[in-house]
């Protein structure tokens, strides 16, 4: 004899019991379903290990879709604040930290036992370390064969993330089920995943492996990223480059502004001005960590040995040019051992934007990771799981 509930739920992240909690509210039978040993393992290394679980300044602008509207209705109907109340009313505390992040003082395992205190009271239901070999649709229930029996429910959330981080036991098991009810899946890609490089670059980026300096930074078709890059043994990394990894295609370059918010050949002019003896590789120092000032120093067309005095105009050009649009072509990503998120995932075109309801499958719905809707560095993409599991499970608590 199967288990019956009105919803199952596959995957303990942070989607999964947050909707688990939200669905099981006016009497609703919930089973939150999960292979790993522990719930909510992505919760726990985040932010360091004290969960960057939100973002004050969460925009629909802050997420990448195949369809950039998609993601406002979750968004607006339950945002940062809402989650913020919760933690509140849990007696946690948080702090915020640069562009927005807030961050919980108890760490990541107070967010955890928060989720699960809140599943436990909307009487639901978790399986951890069950396997899931079969799912199907006959007679308007979803049957599901698992290591822990047969189960049966009349409504189907799938939660069970991305690609990303394999170590942590991701699986492509959301897009083989969006494929099996008829689904597209746009390729999923590794995203805020550090660049590597081949030849001199690699080289060259691995001599200066543990230099960080602020740039701004953008690949063709993203934003302007204004945060701190980081050399590593094999290419470049830091929250500016995670950032642009997002929008990053293979053979695509990344610029780089080495001398962000300054006006190079005014700045240079007042340092001629002031020290005219001081070479430019000396000055270089002064603004950039010295293993980078004497990279560019000696980068070609750069007279790093000149003194400032004697620089003429089409150094300057060459030195502004050199500074402000550095153009480097990534081989390719760190990959899914060391992204963060998913980007591509589930079309949304096939999921309803109100309720995350299947448009070709009654009773299933898709939330968080495994959707096609990716968040920035910086808490948006917890935001997205809380909004689109509130979302669901919303719909899941007040319709039969």
């Amino acid at each position: 004899m199967a288990h019956e509930y009105h919803t199952v739920i596959l995957g303990a992240g942070a989607a999964g019991l947050f909707c688990g909690a939200r669905a099981g509210v006016h009497g609703r039978s919930v089973l939150v379903i999960d292979h790993a040993k522990k719930p909510a393992e992505k919760v726990r290394i985040s932010g360091g290990g004290r969960c960057n679980f939100t973002n004050i300044h969460t925009e629909p602008a802050n997420f990448i879709s195949g369809n950039p509207h998609f993601a406002k209705s979750a968004l607006a109907r339950y945002t940062p604040w809402d989650f913020c109340d919760l933690v509140a009313r849990h007696d946690l505390t948080w702090h915020e930290k640069t562009l927005g992040q807030l961050f919980c003082d108890q760490k990541s395992g107070a967010i955890i036992r928060m989720l699960l205190d809140e599943l436990d009271a909307a009487n639901g239901e978790l399986w951890l370390e069950t396997e899931v070999s079969e799912v199907g649709h006959r007679n308007g229930r979803y049957h599901l064969r698992t290591s822990a029996g047969d189960v049966s429910a009349q409504k189907l959330v799938v939660a069970t993330g991305g690609l990303s981080i394999p170590k942590m036991g991701a699986s492509g098991l959301a897009y083989e089920l969006a494929r099996q009810f008829g689904h597209e899946v746009i390729t999923p890609r590794p995203a805020l995943v550090p660049f590597t490089f081949s030849g001199q670059l690699k080289d060259t980026f691995s001599s200066l492996s543990g230099v960080s300096t602020p740039v701004d930074a953008h690949a063709d078709r993203g934003p302007d990223f204004h945060e701190a890059m980081l050399f590593t043994h094999r290419g470049l990394s830091g929250p500016a480059m995670l950032q642009v990894s997002s929008y990053w295609r293979e053979t695509e370059p990344v610029q780089i502004d080495l001398a962000p918010g300054w006006h190079v050949p005014d700045v240079l002019g007042e340092a001629r001005d002031a020290s005219p003896k001081t070479t430019l590789r000396t000055w270089l120092a002064t603004w950039l960590p010295a293993r980078l000032a004497d990279l560019v120093a000696g980068w070609p067309g750069i007279p790093g040995s000149k003194q400032l005095a004697n620089l003429s105009n089409n150094d300057i050009e060459t030195i502004n040019l050199a500074l402000k649009h550095w153009k480097v072509t990534p081989t390719g990503t760190e990959g899914w051992r060391t992204a963060e998120v998913t980007a591509g995932g589930i079309n949304t075109d096939g999921l309803s934007s109100r309720t995350m309801e299947s448009r070709n499958q009654p009773g299933l719905y898709f939330i968080g990771e495994c959707v096609d809707v990716t968040g920035w560095l910086g808490g948006y993409n917890f935001q997205w799981a809380w909004a689109s599991a509130a979302a669901a499970g919303e719909a899941l608590a007040t319709h039969q």
